[in-house]
Parts: structure tokens; sequence; C-alpha cells
């Protein structure tokens, strides 16, 4: 690690913080609300994603939005090794 990086644990997410990934596009012409769940699930921890779902929700996004790959977020992640728990939150919220 260089110097001039400091390792981050236990960070805080505040609201807008979280809110902040409402706002983000993809840059490859990829599903909108797709990318948001993927950078949600790939950049937060499993208690700010579950703070996030009911924002993501509230604001008529697509939980079940296909990615380039043509899987949904809950598909993916269903895959992943440590991925339940955000599948868990993603059932709880209607993905499916």
């Amino acid at each position: 690690m260089r110097k001039d990086k400091e390792k981050v644990l236990d960070e805080v997410w505040d609201d807008a913080r979280i809110e902040g990934f409402l706002a983000l596009r993809p840059g490859d012409g990829s599903d909108v609300d797709h990318h948001v769940l993927l950078c949600a699930y790939r950049g937060m921890r499993e208690e700010d994603f579950a703070r996030f779902l009911p924002l993501f929700v509230a604001a008529g996004r697509n939980l079940n939005a296909v990615g380039r790959e043509g899987k949904t977020l809950l598909e993916e992640v269903s895959e992943h090794r440590y991925g339940e728990p955000y599948a868990r939150l993603l059932r709880e919220h209607g993905a499916g």
C-alpha cells in the first residue's frame, strides 16, 4: 500500500452517499437500473445495500433490470460465493 493511501475500515456511509448511487449512469449504454444495482452491490456493505434498496424501489426503479449478460442482479449475485445475503435482500424487496 502506498504511503499516501490509507486503508479505511468500517467507513460510515451517510444517507446522501447511499442516495447518490441513484444518480449513477452507465457509460456503455447498458440498462441504467441494472448498472445502479450492480454498482451498489459492488460498492456497498450488506447493511448499506439494505438501506439503499428501499430508496431504489421508492424511486420506481426496476429490481429485475437485465444487464449486458442477460441476467438480473439477483441471478448474478446468486452465483457468487458471498452473494446470498444480497440475494435475500433483493428478494425481500421484490426482485424475482
